[in-house]
């Protein structure tokens, strides 16, 4: 079994023992724990807590037990039941409340759930206001209220029309120019509240046909969850026989998004960001940001239009940090997450498949040629398991001494800059694993510099 404590929230396995998996237990007393930190530093005065969940298996459980303690907690709870991340954190700003839980293990296997934790923008926690919390559950250092002072449960169930609502409304996305296009979309949604809202929101944009793939919330995933090139053969086999112009697959949670082509090729998650930052920049000049493990492509496009790029720290709430910082437009992380602070400041797959589309249909050209016209790289994803007596900081200062005439960045990992490629390695947030990813021109030399760097840390092991 598995428990997680990161600044992504309190991820694990469903079953086990306390404090070896997130069983019940460990689910009411991080809840608490969260729930006691927010009634001393909320940034409003609010009484209320949003709580959404994805489709996966454990998903009622765990809603029900996140909501009895945060009624315990003496917190009214709106319970918005299905919803993607982003529909969860736009409900939170909506409904004035002054956080809320999301519950998704996102591109994680249908044995693993996850509390992630909300402030009152619907925006992650940061790493300090997390170990907060952590460290209120490690002494279980909360006190429920008195029966005169339960909070009380109110259901909401139309937050996936109104996030859809708020997507059209958006200035740069152009219901005509899709309609127009009379596009057939192919959908896969991995079985879970993506096969809600995106088919919905697709016939919204007017789109002619969806073809649906594994639409139905059941939980159980049809193949492993994380959009990426493996585990998406049966839409690239679908896309192959021409029934589609272009193909979307989400995460369980819909905050990535993924594009096959016509011809049944992947885009690559790298350049959902990529296009849809293409599109803004072209009609809303600005800064842009990427964390560190995401493609230079961003940064040369950006460039192009004459503005201004930077780099985060891996994860959503550093990105969206430096966007605030740097007021940016547009924003993101490689691995498919579009953050566009018009619509909100929060990873939206909604959002992606709108101004993708808006993009297409304006273009129009077919999505492989699309493709064509940005810069050109691969980035390889290996990884290196991690066992308790592994100590990764004296990795990764071994690695960073190994190389410490290149352009070295140390504020998530390494990541070591070349004069055509880069490699970045860090522990990941998410799994007991040190992330690889490296990028070069080719596939080919983007593998061979991470296996160089795995067979460094492998002989440091």
């Amino acid at each position: 079994m598995s428990l997680i404590k990161s600044i992504s929230g309190i991820r694990g396995t469903i079953g086990g023992r306390p404090g070896e998996g997130l069983s019940p237990l460990d689910v009411v007393k991080f809840t608490a724990a969260y729930a006691t930190f927010m009634r001393k530093n909320a940034a409003n005065d609010s009484n209320k807590i949003v709580v959404g969940r994805d489709a996966r298996l454990s998903g009622e459980m765990v809603n029900n037990l996140v909501v009895a303690t945060l009624m315990g907690m003496g917190f009214d709870v709106v319970n918005i039941g299905l919803a993607t991340t982003p529909t969860t954190e736009i409900a939170v700003k909506a409904e004035g409340a002054c956080g809320g839980i999301i519950l998704t293990a996102s591109h994680n296997p249908k044995q693993w759930n996850a509390l992630k934790l909300l402030n009152a923008d619907g925006e992650f926690l940061n790493a300090e206001q997390g170990q907060a919390i952590l460290k209120i559950a490690e002494v279980d250092d909360f006190t429920f209220v008195d029966v005169d002072d339960l909070g009380k449960v109110t259901n909401v169930n139309d937050y996936a029309q109104r996030h859809i609502d708020s997507v059209l409304a958006l200035d740069l996305v152009d219901v005509e120019a899709i309609k127009k296009a009379k596009f057939t979309v192919a959908i896969d949604a991995v079985n879970s509240v993506g096969g809600i809202v995106i088919p919905a929101l697709l016939r919204q944009l007017g789109v002619e046909k969806v073809v649906e793939l594994n639409c139905e919330p059941t939980g159980n995933f049809a193949h492993t969850p994380e959009p990426i090139p493996e585990n998406l053969t049966q839409i690239s086999d679908l896309m192959k026989t021409g029934v589609a112009d272009v193909g979307f697959v989400v995460d369980p949670d819909v905050d990535r998004l993924a594009i096959v082509m016509e011809n049944g090729e992947m885009f690559v998650e790298e350049y959902t960001l990529v296009s849809v930052a293409d599109y803004v920049l072209s009609k809303t000049p600005g800064a842009t940001v990427s964390n560190l493990s995401s493609s230079r492509a961003l940064r040369d496009v950006t460039l192009a239009h004459g503005c201004s790029y930077s780099a985060s720290a891996v994860g959503e709430v550093n990105v969206v940090t430096q966007m605030k910082a740097t007021n940016a437009v547009i924003g993101g992380e490689g691995n498919g997450g579009v953050i566009y602070p018009a619509s909100h400041n929060g990873r939206d797959a909604l959002v992606g498949v709108a101004l993708f589309l808006t993009l297409l249909a304006k273009s129009g050209k077919k999505v492989s040629e699309l493709k064509q016209q940005y810069p050109a790289y691969e980035i390889a994803k290996n990884r290196v398991e991690l066992t308790p007596d592994i100590d990764v900081d004296a990795i990764l200062n071994a690695v960073k001494e190994r190389f410490a005439n290149e352009r070295v960045t140390t504020i998530d990992g390494v990541k070591i800059d070349f004069e055509d490629s880069w490699v970045h390695l860090r522990k990941s947030n998410t799994e007991p694993i040190i992330r690889i990813y490296s990028e070069a021109p080719t596939m080919e030399k983007a593998q061979k510099l991470g296996e160089r760097i795995k067979d460094i840390i492998n002989s440091l092991r």
